[in-house]
């Protein structure tokens, strides 16, 4: 009769030692991510597609309420018409740079990282690499700026939006709502300068306003322009987030430069000691 034997220990321990491996293995890719480069990449592209997605579609339904209700006349918003084209292609421009912007900053943050430096071994810092670090925390600098200036203009569009939903709000309350003085609560987008003071009607008043808040068109606009501030405000956060990133990278290169150079003079240093000793050791052994 055939007896078998019972497995080996080492059968068992060897599926063991390549989990541990791939474990180990694991930990090192995880430890080798930036993940605050990663955290601020993240808010950057939702701050950047609420901004540009929001505020396309909302200037959109802008220039429909504009053309139905306050400018009936082609003429007179023809040029607010053309900007706010030009606005909306401004946005696939600004849509298009940010996500390869961002694409850029993650992998300087990648390459930055100390974890993946210590992950690949050796490496030296070039006065170079020091360059485009210095010149990506200034060209992020810049961005913040403007974009604060984006931040405060899509605020704007907003305080007009809560302007008409306000007085709306007066028509519609239960000490206004069914009186004569309904009629005599108006809205003038004129005074906003938007569209010329000759604009036909420009003005819009009573249960009209109140119609023109109650259309799909006012409802989200004012909402989408609302998402849009909020993400104009993201991307700020997350351009200062970059920034405070760029500027420890940057500063981490500069001791890493520095560090290199001692350790280049010290390895001079001990290799003359070395050939010093050497010779010596060979004049002596001459004179023995």
């Amino acid at each position: 009769m055939l007896i078998l034997s019972p497995p080996t220990p080492t059968l068992f321990l060897f599926p063991l030692q390549v989990l541990k491996r791939c474990f180990e293995c694991c930990i090192k890719c995880l430890g080798g991510v930036p993940y605050a480069s990663l955290v601020a990449t993240i808010l950057c592209f939702s701050g950047v597609a609420l901004f540009c997605g929001c505020g396309h579609v909302a200037l959109a339904g802008t220039v429909a309420i504009l053309e139905q209700h306050f400018s009936t006349n082609t003429s007179d918003h023809a040029l607010l018409s053309e900007v706010i084209q030009l606005m909306q292609y401004v946005i696939y421009g600004i849509a298009s740079f940010f996500f390869l912007y961002g694409i850029i900053l993650l992998a300087e943050g990648f390459y930055t990282t100390s974890a993946v430096k210590e992950l690949h071994g050796e490496f030296k810092t070039t006065a170079c690499g020091r360059c485009i670090s210095g010149m990506f925390v200034f060209l992020t600098y810049v961005l913040g700026v403007a974009w604060l200036g984006v931040f405060g203009f899509s605020a704007v569009p907003v305080f007009m939006f809560y302007n008409i939903w306000s007085t709306c709000e007066v028509i519609k309350s239960p000490q206004t709502n069914g009186t004569a003085g309904v009629e005599q609560i108006c809205v003038d987008i004129r005074q906003y300068g938007i569209i010329p003071w000759n604009a036909f009607p420009g003005r819009i008043c009573g249960s009209a306003l109140e119609n023109i808040c109650n259309t799909n068109e006012f409802y989200m606009s004012y909402h989408l322009f609302i998402v849009a501030c909020a993400g104009a405000g993201a991307t700020v956060i997350a351009l200062i987030h970059f920034l405070m990133i760029l500027s420890s990278n940057w500063a981490y290169l500069k001791d890493a430069s520095k560090m290199q150079a001692y350790q280049d003079i010290k390895a001079k240093e001990e290799q003359e000691l070395q050939d010093i000793q050497s010779r010596s050791k060979e004049q002596l052994n001459s004179y023995t």
